[in-house]
């Protein structure tokens, strides 16, 4: 495990919209170096950036046609190299996104694999055997290429399935998870990671870690193998080298698959979902961070716990504020609900990730599609940096831009709220700052619940020796345990007041007592 990720604390950066740093209105590499400075006062010491791969961007680069190629629009590989080698001077960690599923259709293993002649990628995708022969349970397409058979899909039309091979197999052409074409898809896939890590990159997010082999079982256990043969790659070769994955199944991911950190997804009616997003169309709204929700914090600790306590010894489950895929907060909560976030992401265990721009408040925007982003576009407009033009994101016309900035007048920025010392900003990073303060509030820190009542009274966990409480509601809450006797206020969001063994917290307040 690298020692580092205890007190990692993320910034992912989608990155055509962070910062345009040659003046043709897509965010690129540049102008990521530009802004590492940024990061690092924001208290962040560690990076994801979304995929930076040549692509031909019909699902924002997660369509890769050269794992081994920066896109031109973005810059070089060495510019990447030169964030690499800044980002370290700063002391801020960096992990690339890793897309080892499928690859874009115009991707040469794949344009090789389409050829009517057997060749040495012929089975590096998933392919029938027969241009009539379908794929149960699967998308696929087929009459489109020379080759005669059809092909898997691993998303979008544009992104077929690499082959991993087949735990359950059914027809003469599934390959098993342990065949000389599985195998050499997972050492091709190994040689990429060994490439950027050569070059500086500390460690790979891996998009949709657990759809690799197909048929698997209910525990991904063949999908799991598979990681945990990189695993051990990676701790022979690469060990401070970090692995985040979009599973959102901490025991497989984690316990099965050797990944250090796995994501816990925005899944509708999952713990993570109650905490900030629990709402439905056309009704009401019970997140536990809205004022006077009605939220009961025990729905989140229901699905959370089981799953901290079954891999707590073996990696990190990480938090986010929001990413690249779901709407920002601010969609549905106010600025003050998203301080007691900062302070209750900032204060958990396991390994934490704030999206770009969401440290300031910015809104989930009503933008059409781009890049295959439809619901999604909303949440990777560009950052809001000032109010010079396009609010500092790129001085290109307004016609060139990756996506329209907010043109509201009270569009947030960084520059204003560097002013208030109550911002949104200034809030995030004085939680990240005492985050890294205390180490009873690293990532692999004991963790308890000290007081969990229904409804919006207040919430109160141990880490360490430390406690943290929270009032997300719009009254004052009182709470009396014996283990507040002796402490003190170390920090706090809104008013606390803690007198012997009993803490009076004021309407959307969040302390720290130690």
């Amino acid at each position: 495990m690298p020692e580092w990720l205890k007190d990692a604390v993320f910034y992912e950066i989608y990155p055509p919209s962070f910062r345009d740093g040659n003046g043709d209105g897509i965010g690129d590499l540049a102008g990521i170096t530009a802004g590492l400075d940024y990061v690092r006062e924001l208290g962040c010491n560690a990076l994801w950036l979304n995929p930076v791969f040549d692509s031909p961007f019909l699902d924002g680069g997660y369509d890769i046609r050269d794992y081994k190629k920066v896109a031109p629009r973005y810059g070089t590989e060495a510019d990447l190299v030169r964030l690499f080698d800044k980002a370290h001077r700063l002391g801020i960690r960096v992990l690339l996104d890793l897309v080892p599923g499928h690859t874009s259709d115009t991707h040469a293993w794949f344009q090789a694999s389409c050829r009517a002649e057997p060749n040495e990628y012929w089975g590096r995708y998933v392919w029938t055997d027969h241009p009539f022969a379908g794929i149960a349970g699967h998308p696929y397409i087929s009459g489109m290429k020379e080759r005669a058979g059809s092909y898997m899909l691993n998303f979008f039309a544009s992104q077929p399935a690499l082959n991993y091979g087949w735990l359950n197999r059914t027809e003469a052409w599934m390959s098993a998870a342990d065949s000389p074409e599985a195998l050499a898809t997972r050492e091709a896939m190994k040689d990429v990671m060994r490439y950027w890590l050569d070059r500086g990159c500390d460690g790979f997010r891996v998009d949709m870690a657990d759809s690799l082999v197909k048929n698997d079982d209910e525990n991904k256990s063949a999908t799991a193998a598979v990681w945990r043969d990189v695993r051990t790659m990676l701790d022979h070769d690469y060990p401070e080298a970090a692995l985040v994955s979009e599973w959102s199944n901490p025991v497989q991911a984690i316990n099965g698959g050797g990944f250090h950190m796995d994501f816990y997804l925005d899944h509708v009616g999952n713990g993570y979902n109650t905490l900030l997003r629990d709402y439905e169309a056309g009704g009401a709204d019970r997140s536990y961070f809205r004022k006077d929700s009605g939220g009961d914090i025990r729905r989140f600790l229901d699905d959370y716990l089981p799953k901290y306590e079954n891999t707590r010894s073996r990696g990190y489950i990480s938090m986010f504020t929001c990413n690249h895929d779901t709407p920002r907060p601010a969609w549905t909560l106010s600025a003050d609900e998203m301080k007691l976030y900062f302070a209750f992401l900032m204060t958990m265990p396991g390994v934490p990730f704030v999206y770009y721009g969401d440290e300031i408040g910015m809104k989930y925007a009503d933008v059409p599609t781009k890049e295959g982003g439809y619901q999604r576009t909303g949440s990777r407009t560009p950052m809001q940096w000032d109010h010079s033009v396009n609010l500092g994101f790129s001085d290109a016309g307004a016609e060139d831009l990756y996506l329209p900035v907010d043109t509201a007048p009270d569009a947030v920025t960084a520059a204003d709220q560097e002013q208030d010392p109550e911002s949104l900003l200034n809030t995030a990073r004085k939680w990240i700052a005492v985050r890294h303060r205390y180490p009873d509030l690293q990532a692999d820190a004991p963790f308890a619940v000290l007081s969990a009542a229904g409804g919006q009274d207040i919430f109160a966990y141990q880490r360490g020796k430390l406690v943290c409480a929270m009032n997300p509601s719009g009254t004052t809450k009182q709470l009396r345990d014996e283990q507040l006797e002796g402490k003190n206020v170390l920090a706090v969001t809104g008013a606390a007041e803690l007198s012997e063994e009993t803490l009076i917290l004021g309407p959307q307040s969040f302390a720290l007592l130690g």
